[in-house]
């Protein structure tokens, strides 16, 4: 049975440290690098996205599908192939980075091009780590590829669906522009006397976040509902009580941080 993540969320369990018994919002997983489509919307990198953008880890539907959206008319523009996605730059091997907010025991993880699988993990009904990786050999495409990522649930009819947006070899894809070296100016410059900085000693911070302004997130610290954090610029309250972990950071986990 899919569980649905509805936002903002109310009376969330506070289950300190483990996500598999916090409250039902705790939600699933998916693909966070390459980047999905439902995480490059979470990312705010695709604008216009709808509630995708809000539950990246929850796109579930019945075994056996080869959507992007598992069938479900909330999350339809993860299979409108015209929003002209970004594609990731990768090599003939790539390796994906699944982010899991509830830990469902594992039979099978599937990697599809078009109907063609390309690769196969039998995890024989255990359950993954916070987080999983597969290596996927790519050799023998080239060019822009959407590949179907699957996550099979042993223990229920489900599976968790993504669509990876790559470019596979030279040519597309999201390389950035160099930026360009500003030749200085022949026209001598007069010198500025240095401003001496006024000596003061700074307040000592708490390694707590607090509710105004928010510490840095970081891997490895408990957080309890309505702590607020700051990560890559911008301010995230807790939506669950957790233990922070390396790819659990705000902008990937929104089943877990609140953009404030």
């Amino acid at each position: 049975m899919r569980k649905t993540v509805l936002y903002p969320l109310v009376a969330l369990g506070a289950a300190a440290g483990s996500l598999v018994v916090a409250s039902p919002a705790s939600a699933h997983g998916y693909v966070s690098s390459p980047p999905s489509r439902q995480a490059l919307c979470a990312q705010g990198k695709v604008a216009g996205c709808g509630p995708i953008q809000y539950e990246p880890q929850s796109v579930e539907g019945p075994k056996g599908l080869k959507s992007c959206n598992a069938g479900l008319s909330q999350f339809g523009v993860l299979d409108d192939d015209s929003r002209n996605w970004p594609a990731t730059q990768v090599g003939t091997s790539v390796t994906f980075n699944w982010v899991l907010t509830a830990r469902h025991a594992t039979s099978t993880w599937e990697y599809f091009i078009g109907n063609t699988r390309v690769a196969q993990f039998n995890d024989g009904g255990k359950q993954p780590n916070a987080t999983v990786s597969h290596q996927v050999s790519l050799a023998g495409y080239s060019g822009r590829q959407k590949i179907l990522a699957v996550w099979n649930i042993a223990d229920t009819a489900n599976a968790f669906y993504n669509c990876v947006d790559v470019q596979i070899g030279s040519g597309g894809g999201s390389t950035p522009t160099p930026t360009p070296t500003r030749t200085p100016s022949a026209k001598p410059t007069a010198t500025k006397s240095p401003t001496k900085a006024p000596t003061t000693t700074a307040a000592p911070t708490s390694a707590k976040p607090t509710q105004a302004t928010g510490t840095a997130w970081t891997a490895g610290t408990s957080y309890k509902v309505g702590d607020v954090v700051t990560y890559d610029g911008r301010r995230y309250q807790c939506r669950q009580a957790h233990t922070a972990i390396y790819t659990w950071e705000p902008i990937y986990t929104l089943a877990l941080w609140l953009p404030v």
